[in-house]
């Protein structure tokens, strides 16, 4: 049959028809879920985040309705392969990276616990670029993810809600009216969200701009009609793209817009759902607000929804006419900010002017809650100027700015950092002036992962194993890993988990060869480091190692040497010229590497193209060792690290973000630890550091930057990489010379342990077993406990085809939104 023929089905319409199917199941189980929301009206849970990074959704459903196998078994019936099939979905790369992954972690462990919760954002048409890359440079390309639809999404017209910008106020008796807006409406997608085997199917909740119809035509007489309907592109720019920066502030006008947008639209959400739900009784409406903070908790990731605390006294002073005290109350009583970094270029410092042009009501508000904080804080420091403008909401300069990290502090009642050292430096260093006044107030909640994305899907092999030895409780409680700990010197067990590993090796090799057209030994170390490309994570030391390995296989090509596939892989921003310069010179000793014949198979370099959640799912389960080698104190968490060490790999890192944890937990013998504590960068930071010293110290180090700055991996351009040396010698703030020397050292143990393949295993293990902290799971039970103070359920909600309980027989019809 000719291909033009419509009647033959294409691979996407088969994936269709599979997600539509599975998607049937899911809708009963969520419909109920709301109803029994609605019924029993429970503490809700909102999570504002400007990213969800949820990768593809298929497998992960399967998993989660227990529906894997009889779908594996209808597939294969069909003559098609599933596999095939789960990569013809999109991924949903509504993320940068840690923050937006972390967010759709969270939304898994809710359900799991069966947490009355939902995801708010946006819903971006186009999301984080695709990475090509073109001659050893990043090119990024559109992400439209959206081209042949999403079966995994139900538009809610009836909840479309309008968001105001622009505009002026005026100030009467009654009180203050915010007049002469631009109205845009923020159109809800709903994305079901369930729970691992328990029935429960939470919702995120993704607005989509849209203008309204009558959006500039109301200068229709002018005449120019056409003008006017193209125009409606400028309010609905407002969901068209996610901000490609990962630990960076950029402060354009758009960039604020979406946060005002999903702040504004999501409260009238949670202010809607929150009058219309009372218990018992399906009419009654709840007027007063005064139980708000106990049917109500808001987290905030990070400070992009911050314009959320302005809002919210905004709805409570001037519409529904609560006096200033009792609404500042009750709105901190509501929201909670979780801190994603300490790096000062990631902060958000809105310019005044900016905000008094699009939200002119707010920053009236913020200067309010800005005038009686100072008030409070002078009363207790009387004459401490110097206080009162570190701890001001309103940084003063040549540009007045807003900090919204302090607005996020002072309209809250819990503020969380996402690791024990992370929370630390923010207590003592970044936020020191606040911690000292409210510490109750500061907590730590160490980030995790979903063990059901992170093994289940992406490592059935092991998962299998560790279900084998110890039962399959572990997946819904990640603790019961301990229980490994006593197969650590079971001769069996050690050779299973190997043999996993190699046979995950053997299949990524396949996909490498494939997609990359690159032949790699699978027997060889696979040493992985995927992450966003930032000078902080400290890419550059990894590719000196590399040059390093390389000129030491060179000077004795007899000597043994533990053959490498070295892989790095993530995205730069477009704007951050210092992280495409790196990305380029991996790729250029890539090429000299992999070309030399006197190095033949012992030291491969790859730079993974395109490195998203999916990939994420391929790579990590057949990584022998994992890179985190960020700076000591400049990592918040990283989530990557406990990936890997859930995974079987074992990581050679700094004492930083989680890593010090890790350690903690497995024995930090058990990890490959080396470089700078906290305390030996700060003491270098006040001797100052000098980078010639290294360079001038160390032949090795000098020989490879001698290379790169000599046009040793850049022939036809010997200067192409002058700034990265100049950085590196005058403006390296992330210090890779300084720990150089002993992360080679710390490389040769890596090599000599691996050497043993027996107390390699033994060692992975070790780390497995010690992995249980690092569900998401026991992380929300920390957040659900401490700071939202609600309590998991392990209920279990009929599913819809068996009867509901007598007692919840009287539900409104239809789903409860």
């Amino acid at each position: 049959m000719l291909p033009t023929d419509r009647n033959v089905a294409t691979p996407r319409d088969y994936y269709f028809a599979l997600a539509h199917t599975v998607r049937d199941h899911l809708v009963g189980r969520w419909i109920r879920t709301q109803q029994y929301y609605y019924e029993k009206d429970p503490k809700r849970i909102y999570y504002l985040s400007l990213e969800f990074y949820m990768g593809r959704t298929l497998q992960n459903t399967m998993i989660n309705l227990g529906l894997q196998n009889a779908c594996d078994e209808a597939v294969y019936q069909l003559g098609l392969d599933m596999e095939e099939l789960e990569e013809i979905e999109e991924d949903a790369g509504l993320g940068n990276g840690g923050l937006g992954r972390l967010a759709a972690c969270f939304l898994d462990s809710m359900a799991t616990l069966g947490l009355a919760a939902y995801g708010y954002g946006i819903r971006y048409e186009y999301g984080i670029f695709n990475q090509k890359i073109r001659d050893g440079w990043q090119v990024e390309e559109a992400d439209d993810w959206l081209r042949h639809g999403n079966p995994w999404e139900k538009a809610r017209p009836e909840y479309m809600l309008p968001v105001h910008f622009y505009g002026r106020v005026e100030h009467s008796a009654s009180g203050a009216k915010w007049i002469d807006t631009q109205v845009v409406l923020a159109l809800p997608y709903d994305t079901p969200v369930p729970g691992y085997m328990n029935n429960t199917v939470n919702t995120m909740r993704l607005w989509s701009a849209r203008a309204p119809n009558d959006f500039n035509l109301r200068d229709f007489n002018v005449g120019d009609y056409i003008q006017a309907v193209l125009d409606r592109n400028l309010a609905e720019n407002i969901s068209r793209v996610l901000y490609p920066n990962d630990n960076f502030f950029e402060g354009k006008e758009l960039r604020l817009k979406q946060e005002y947008f999903v702040v504004a639209a999501t409260l009238q959400d949670i202010i809607r759902r929150f009058k219309a739900s009372k218990f018992g009784s399906t009419d009654s409406v709840r007027t007063v607000f005064d139980s708000f903070p106990d049917q109500v908790a808001i987290q905030l990731n990070d400070t992009h929804p911050a314009m959320a605390i302005p809002e919210l006294m905004r709805i409570f002073v001037d519409i529904e006419k609560l006096p200033w005290d009792k609404a500042w109350d009750i709105t901190k009583r509501t929201f909670a900010y979780t801190n994603h970094t300490v790096l000062p270029e990631a902060l958000e410092r809105w310019p005044v002017d900016l905000v008094e042009k699009l939200l002119p009501r707010h920053l009236q508000i913020i200067y309010e809650i800005n005038q009686r904080h100072l008030d409070h804080i002078a009363s207790l420091f009387p004459n401490d100027v110097e206080r009162l403008r570190r701890m001001s909401l309103i940084e003063e300069g040549d540009t007045k700015r807003i900090n919204m990290a302090h607005l996020c502090i002072v309209g809250s009642h819990a503020v969380n950092g996402v690791a024990k050292i992370h929370s630390e430096i923010v207590k003592t260093q970044v936020f020191e002036d606040f911690a000292e006044l409210e510490p109750e107030k500061f907590q730590n909640k160490t980030n995790g992962i979903t063990p059901r994305r992170w093994l289940l899907l992406c490592n059935p092999g092991l998962a299998e194993l560790i279900a084998e030895k110890i039962g399959e409780d572990y997946v819904r409680d990640l603790s019961q890993l301990t229980k490994l700990h006593k197969f650590v010197d079971d001769d069996l067990f050690i050779r299973e988990v190997a043999k996993v590993k190699q046979e995950n090796k053997v299949k990524f090799a396949l996909y490498l060869e494939k997609e990359y057209k690159v032949k790699i030994n699978p027997s060889s170390m696979f040493d992985v480091h995927v992450k966003r490309i930032h000078e902080y994570k400290r890419q550059l030391m990894n590719c000196l190692h590399i040059i390093t390995m390389y000129n030491r296989i060179r000077r004795d090509p007899a000597k043994l040497f533990v053959p490498r596939t070295v892989i790095i892989g993530g995205k730069a921003a477009p704007g951050y010229h210092m992280a495409k310069m790196i990305i380029k010179l991996i790729n250029a000793v890539a090429q000299v590497v992999n070309n030399d014949p006197v190095v033949g198979s012992k030291l491969k370099v790859i730079f993974l193209e395109n490195y998203r959640v999916s990939l994420a799912e391929k790579v990590i389960p057949a990584t022998d060792l994992s890179e985190q080698i960020s700076t000591a104190g400049t990592e918040a968490s990283g989530t990557g690290n406990m990936k890997f060490m859930l995974n079987g790999a074992l990581t050679i890192g700094t004492m930083d973000g989680a890593n010090v944890e890790m350690a903690e937990e497995a024995g930090e013998e058990n990890l490959f630890i080396f470089g700078m504590r906290v305390e030996d960068v700060t003491e270098l930071d006040r001797k100052g550091y000098n980078a010639q010293l290294y360079y001038d110290r160390l032949p090795e180090l000098k020989q490879a930057v001698d290379q790169i700055k000599s046009g040793f991996f850049s022939p036809n351009d010997p200067n192409l990489f002058n700034d990265v040396v100049n950085m590196l010698f005058h403006h390296d703030r992330f210090k890779v010379f300084a720990d150089y020397e002993a992360y080679v050292k710390c490389q040769e143990k890596v090599s000599e342990l691996y050497l043993n393949s027996k107390a390699w295993t033994k060692m992975v293990i070790r780390n497995i077993a010690a992995a249980g902290k690092f569900s998401s799971d026991r992380t929300i039970k920390e957040y659900a406990r401490d700071i939202w103070h609600v309590e998991p359920s392990d209920l279990k909600i009929p599913p819809p085809n068996e009867p509901r309980d007598a007692g919840q027989d009287k539900t409104p019809n239809g789903t409860a939104a």
